[in-house]
């Protein structure tokens, strides 16, 4: 007898063909589940059932794993990798070149640079005094000095460098590159995100999945003792703990089977099978007591002003070395608070500089001699640049028109200049790389087609170039 307000669960249609064992439907269904195109749980298909499974690339790569040194804030290009004579000469005086309404409106007169420029290596290369330590490796890099962005405000700008788009929540290249390629590394996420201390404006969505799969999400790895929550085992006994896990696969095995493969319950069980290896994977990971002392010691961790970011440089070798495919380092929290100079220049730039220069030199000579540099994409950038008129007597404001980033290693032609800003660095004038081109030259080298790279979403074939992006031909082996 039934109380009368009791209504039984309707079958889904999945349900319905797997309880009709002897039916028609079942032989349809058996037929649909032997083809990869439909069944989201066919042990052909690799993606269905380990989302992070390595994947074919659509031509062969030169770059497995891509690092991404984010320079939150805006370093000043005149100031780091473009050098400008003419601010020197007309140091104080008005600017003689039509400028764009800045972020704060605040114009002032010409601001030569503090710092001077020197010319390393066999390419002879400009670098300014900020970067003694990443000089040294000037021939191992490509500095592209006609960067342009979308956007002046660090938000918009830090959801556009990410994701091609300066809305929140589009997918970010790192989610992008681990959909497109998944990782060879099984027991970590593919996209990991080294927080040094300060998370940019516009927060965990600069580093978002979107709209596709969460699997390809970014999972931030925190500095000190913990870099993720709830990491110890709950369990100390060994053996124990091993029969739970056999009870719940059992478990999640049956929960499956009544849901006919339901994805998202799928993607649940995978979530915990990953959070499971990372308990053991993470531990191993930051343990650095095995480096060599003269290994700590190039990435700085001798000095207390280095040694947060060295850290994280070198434990993103060490994520190179098992495999994983995208690693986005963010800056270390200094007495400046990131690169964003309105006023104060010259205290706020060489802070930042301190803190990353002598780790990202020794992380670039770290991978060369391990022979890992040629198969990873090193990309140094931020949002976008800084004006060549002072603001606030002695800082500068954004300026998207025209920047300097670098890239090295991973099919990049190292010793190489391509671009260029006018005689103040304000304006792009030669050879604009936009940041469609950036993203569609790091896939490129990923072995991916920016083109082909795309995902169904809201009645379109989505990508990270939009409609947009060229490879930057020039500056690639």
């Amino acid at each position: 007898m039934h109380c009368g307000k009791y209504r039984p669960t309707p079958l889904t249609r999945r349900e319905l063909l797997q309880q009709s064992a002897n039916g028609f439907g079942a032989v349809a269904l058996a037929t649909l589940m032997a083809d990869p195109a439909f069944a989201g749980l066919a042990e052909t298909d690799s993606r269905a059932k380990r989302p992070l499974a390595p994947q074919k690339s659509h031509h062969k790569a030169k770059a497995k794993s891509v690092i991404f040194l984010f320079m939150d804030g805006g370093p000043a290009q005149m100031d780091t990798f473009d050098p400008k004579p003419r601010l020197i000469k007309e140091h104080g005086q008005p600017i003689k070149l039509p400028v764009q309404p800045t972020q704060f409106d605040d114009i002032g007169n010409v601001l030569k640079s503090p710092w001077e420029f020197k010319q390393y290596g066999q390419s002879g290369i400009p670098v300014s005094g900020l970067f003694p330590n990443v000089a040294t490796c000037v021939d191992d890099m490509a500095i592209i000095r006609s960067m342009t962005a979308d956007f002046s405000e660090h938000t918009n700008a830090n959801y556009f460098i990410h994701s091609g788009n300066g809305l929140q929540g589009r997918p970010s290249m790192g989610a992008w590159a681990t959909y497109g390629l998944g990782s060879e590394c099984q027991d970590l996420p593919g996209f990991l995100v080294l927080n040094s201390g300060l998370i940019p404006p516009g927060g965990l969505d600069c580093f978002t999945s979107g709209f596709l799969p969460a699997s390809y999400q970014g999972s931030l790895l925190r500095v000190g003792k913990t870099p993720v929550a709830d990491l110890n085992r709950s369990e100390t006994n060994g053996n124990l703990q091993q029969n739970k896990l056999a009870l719940m696969n059992q478990l999640d095995k049956g929960t499956l089977a009544r849901t006919g493969g339901d994805p998202n319950v799928e993607a649940a069980v995978l979530n915990y099978e990953l959070a499971f290896k990372m308990q053991t994977a993470i531990p191993n990971l930051m343990d650095i007591h095995g480096e060599t002392e003269a290994t700590k010691k190039l990435y700085g961790l001798d000095d207390a002003y280095t040694k947060t970011f060295g850290e994280q440089c070198l434990i993103a070798r060490r994520l190179v070395e098992r495999g994983v495919r995208f690693i986005e380092l963010l800056c270390p929290q200094v007495v400046a608070d990131r690169w964003d100079q309105h006023g104060n220049l010259k205290e706020g730039h060489e802070n930042n500089a301190r803190a990353v220069d002598r780790p990202i030199a020794g992380l670039l000579k770290d991978l060369k001699s391990r022979g890992l540099l040629d198969s990873t994409l090193v990309v140094w950038a931020g949002e976008f640049g800084r004006t060549p008129m002072a603001q606030s007597g002695n800082g500068r404001d954004h300026n998207p028109f025209g920047f300097t980033i670098w890239m090295a290693g991973g099919g990049v032609k190292g010793g190489t200049i391509f671009g260029a800003t006018d005689e103040y660095g304000y304006y792009a004038v030669e050879n604009k790389v936009s940041i469609h081109d950036l993203h569609a030259t790091m896939l490129h080298l990923m072995g991916m087609n920016h083109l082909r790279l795309t995902y169904r979403y809201s009645g379109r074939d989505m990508r990270l170039t939009d409609v947009s992006g060229e490879i930057i031909q020039p500056i690639l082996t």
